[in-house]
């Protein structure tokens, strides 16, 4: 790590329980104000904790409710609370607070945790164990490593006999659930003391008053938390500074940057996941140690941003220099040059390894690189707004194979009110990727014998799509929304080489499907760059430009991406 930036590195009674498990609770998440119900039955059961202050945000129960059903626990037979349950009981805690540090740490999916930032080590399962606490953890509850890492009950009973281990150490009452606090803490590995307090009050403590329920596809609970009226036994948060670029967020302020060079462009957001929880996440980027940070951290429920360095200075989180040929071509100007000087970071709580993101944070993040881009005049596309891996790709994969690219760049074009619904953009590309592309106004499909590849560099986005020719009607289609007809000029772009078709069909066709025109192209030439087919008068609704392999045999056509404009 070079501490100037230049590669930076980078958790009766019984009766009325059982009618609200099996009525009420089972819709509480569909409905907050069956939540609100449940929290009010449970009350009735027992006595209440006087509420302290609450002086900090917690998250909304919508919110809870969108990561729990996209996130429900893998690899449990019978789902997850009976195994919560089972560590629970052989390690003397409370079963519901395991489930709500486990449901803060990864929202209860079994994690295979990679390396984000150098010193501090992968997490793993659905307890989000890392490092010595892994191994500690393993050892405490009789199983090996590899077992605390992989397996379910495993990972959980490490989790579970290390709280308990911690809470040993610090004579907690364990029949009082909200002296368990500094436990947790020290379960967490938090070891700043604004994060502790935001960490136990708004995201353990605030999971427990909540509650939450996550469902399998089949509609069956797999892991659950009753609401419990708890107030946690720890010092309060401090009070928030605004953030001066964008409102909505947190200003916690980093030491991990530096000046970018003089007449810098900032022209990329790069979207990164912290392989952890959000106050863990933001809290170490704070630290000097770290040698590393992002301009902005987005938590899991998207309730709650903070931003850590200025837009107008450097953050340290791409440890790589730039290199358009992992970007499809993009800017290859800045080839050579450190992707930090030029770009601003989002970190967001979560894994690579997620199979899904929560469609609150996915809103905020979305929202917040709309503000980027307008105050910096980044282009909202997908070689713009790019994945960590992608541009680090020999030792990083976040945000991972399951970030939802095509709706992420559609809702930021949308917060910003282009593309997204209204009046069509001026220019509209379509890739042969649909991950790249703006849902709302291009989409490319194409049969099977069509193949996706990368072998041949230059190629637009991602990937290119290559057949061989012959005589038959077999078509890739790549389809661009207007929303009012008009005069637009065709390109497209593809990649050369000796064996290309110097004649490949492209066809030219309105909403109505009326064939304007077949544009016949040499593709042996002219690679790697636009390359104007022709201007026609579209009408409005999905027009089409066609790639056909109905060419002299003997040679392979490329669809690569069109532009429209």
């Amino acid at each position: 790590m070079d501490t100037a930036g230049s590669f930076e590195t980078e958790g009766g009674a019984a009766e009325v329980l059982n009618h609200l498990i099996e009525g009420a609770f089972m819709d509480s998440m569909r409905n907050p104000l069956a939540a609100a119900a449940v929290a009010f039955a449970l009350a009735a059961c027992g006595p209440q904790i006087p509420e302290g202050p609450e002086t900090a945000q917690t998250p909304s129960s919508s919110a809870v409710a969108d990561a729990a059903r996209e996130a429900t626990g893998r690899g449990a037979t019978g789902g997850l609370d009976p195994l919560f349950e089972k560590a629970a009981r052989e390690f003397n805690i409370p079963a519901d607070l395991l489930k709500s540090i486990s449901f803060t740490e990864t929202r209860w999916q079994m994690v295979r945790g990679e390396e984000e930032f150098e010193g501090m080590a992968p997490a793993f399962g659905v307890m989000a164990l890392r490092g010595e606490r892994l191994e500690r953890g393993a050892a405490l509850a009789g199983v090996s490593v590899e077992q605390a890492r992989t397996d379910v009950l495993a990972n959980i009973r490490a989790g579970a006999a290390l709280l308990s281990a911690e809470a040993e150490a610090l004579k907690v009452d364990r029949a009082d659930l909200g002296s368990w606090a500094p436990a947790v803490v020290r379960l967490s590995g938090i070891t700043h003391t604004d994060a502790q307090a935001e960490y136990i009050h708004n995201e353990v403590f605030a999971t427990l008053r909540q509650g939450v329920v996550a469902e399998s596809a089949e509609g069956t609970v797999t892991a659950s938390i009753m609401p419990t009226e708890v107030q946690a036994k720890f010092a309060l948060p401090s009070l928030r500074a605004q953030s001066a670029d964008y409102g909505p967020a947190i200003w916690r302020a980093s030491p991990n940057y530096n000046a970018r060079p003089s007449g810098t462009n900032v022209s990329m957001i790069v979207i990164h996941t912290c392989e952890g929880a959000y106050s863990g996440c933001w809290s170490w980027l704070t630290n000097s140690s770290a040698g590393a940070s992002a301009h902005y951290v987005v938590n899991e429920s998207g309730s709650e941003i903070t931003q850590l360095v200025t837009e107008a200075n450097r953050a340290w989180h791409v440890a790589a220099s730039y290199s358009c040929s992992l970007n499809g071509s993009a800017d290859c100007g800045l080839n050579g040059t450190s992707v930090n000087h030029f770009s601003v970071g989002i970190e967001h709580g979560g894994f690579a390894s997620q199979s899904s993101f929560p469609a609150g944070q996915i809103t905020a993040s979305s929202k917040l690189s709309c503000d980027i881009s307008k105050g910096q005049g980044i282009t909202r596309d997908s070689y713009h707004i790019v994945a960590h891996g992608r541009l680090q790709p020999n030792n990083r994969t976040d945000p991972g194979p399951n970030w939802p690219w095509s709706s992420y760049i559609s809702k930021v074009k949308a917060e910003c009110g282009d593309g997204g619904g209204g009046e069509t953009p001026a220019t509209i590309t379509v890739d042969s990727d649909n991950a790249n592309n703006n849902a709302a106004v291009a989409k490319f499909a194409g049969s099977s014998s069509w193949i996706a590849t990368s072998a041949s560099p230059g190629y637009y986005g991602s990937n290119y799509h290559y057949a061989s020719t012959q005589a038959i009607s077999d078509t890739v289609t790549f389809s661009f929304y207007l929303s009012a007809a008009g005069s637009r000029t065709i390109d497209a772009y593809w990649v050369a080489g000796t064996n290309r078709s110097t004649a490949t069909p492209f066809i030219i066709s309105n909403a109505a499907g009326t064939i304007l025109a077949t544009v016949k192209a040499d593709q042996q030439v002219n690679g790697s760059k636009w390359n104007a087919l022709g201007t026609w008068n579209f009408s409005a609704g999905w027009n089409t430009v066609q790639v056909s392999r109905w060419a002299a045999e003997g040679s392979v056509v490329v669809a690569d991406a069109i532009r429209v404009r």
